[in-house]
């Protein structure tokens, strides 16, 4: 069984060693790796040229395209029966592609394993938000786990039968993609041992940003239209009553609903204490409630945004089920030579 692993990158020169490194160093090597850049002007491609006879590598240079946009073209190039896909930014572990891949060599194979992902802090801050904002292995429910494209593995029949990242949509793309994957019928499975540690924003201000953007996403699919109902109707219905009316057993409900709302944050926290100085322990459990409150909103900011994208471009009735996919006539198979692809023995430096 011939195994691909896809990536996409942009800019990501001072990460990347670190993960090309973490793939060399697989239990079960790939048989390609396909990564697609999005147009990077910091030495991506010149620290990529560098490794091509370390690794089974193709690069391919996609300047202005979103993250679906490389992966659908990652995915197009590859000739593996099975892809696995990951994300520049992280490192994986030994045995994540062994673990991703075993599971279609049983019997009764499926058609995804989720791979998962944790939080590699290396500052407080990132320990606040890493705790805040990623569960753990034991919290996901498998039934309703919708993988990250940072750590997910499937048959690429999948995408040969028509399954596609949305090209329209710039965050949240994998979602929909596992959504369409479930309305396709295909069968998943949870791994949560293939695994893939991911550094979290350096700043609570690059955490803002980055959850605006996952609400926008968010509005401009049509997705989870209920939680970001609550949220707004908790920070602009419910606390302003708080504050208005003071009556003690609104305030006692206020305190308690918070401390419900946090309660995991700390409970991952407390389970990492060992991992970690105390200055940063106790620095990170005074941020927790600092990194909610940004991210809440940051994500009341950002879905209105989508919203009005959706509205003036599809109507608002239309969600990611019904938007059409803006694509080109044909995609290019495997053989096909895409745009500025390096083939074996071509400078990248020449490609690009």
């Amino acid at each position: 069984m011939r195994v691909s692993v896809v990536m996409t990158v942009k800019n990501e020169a001072t990460t990347l060693p670190e993960l090309l490194d973490s793939l060399i160093g697989q239990t079960r090597r790939p048989d390609e790796v396909i990564v697609v850049d999005g147009g990077s002007d910091d030495g991506t491609v010149e620290v990529l040229d560098r490794w091509h006879d370390r690794l089974p590598l193709r690069v391919i240079s996609l300047p202005g395209a979103t993250i679906a946009e490389g992966r659908n073209a990652g995915l197009a190039a590859a000739t593996g029966d099975i892809v696995a896909v990951t994300d520049g930014g992280v490192v994986l572990q030994p045995d994540w592609l062994e673990r991703l891949v075993a599971p279609f060599e049983e019997p009764d194979a499926p058609d995804v394993v989720a791979g998962f992902f944790v939080a590699d802090p290396r500052t407080a801050v990132e320990l606040a938000i890493g705790v805040t904002t990623l569960p753990d292995a034991e919290e996901i429910d498998p039934r309703r786990f919708l993988p990250s494209s940072r750590s997910v593995a499937f048959r690429r029949s999948l995408f040969v039968a028509g399954i596609r990242y949305p090209a329209w949509l710039d965050y949240c793309e994998d979602v929909i993609f596992d959504l369409r994957l479930q309305r396709a019928g295909a069968r998943f499975r949870f791994e949560p041992r293939a695994l893939v540690r991911y550094r979290p924003r350096p700043s609570l201000a690059a955490f803002a940003l980055q959850y605006f953007r996952y609400a926008r996403g968010d509005g401009k699919a049509g997705l989870f239209a209920a939680r970001h109902l609550i949220r707004y109707a908790t920070y602009l219905g419910f606390l302003p009553l708080v504050a208005w009316r003071r009556r003690w057993w609104l305030v006692a409900l206020a305190f308690g609903g918070a401390a419900w709302y946090l309660r995991r944050p700390y409970r991952r926290l407390w389970r990492r204490r060992q991992h970690y100085p105390r200055h940063w322990l106790v620095r990170a459990a005074l941020l927790i409630p600092l990194v909610r409150l940004i991210g809440d909103l940051a994500k009341q900011a950002g879905y209105p945004v989508g919203l009005a994208w959706r509205c003036r471009r599809y109507g608002i009735r239309r969600t990611w089920q019904s938007i059409p996919e803006s694509m080109p006539p044909a995609m290019p198979d495997a053989g096909t030579l895409l745009p500025t692809t390096r083939p074996a023995g071509e400078s990248l430096a020449d490609a690009t």
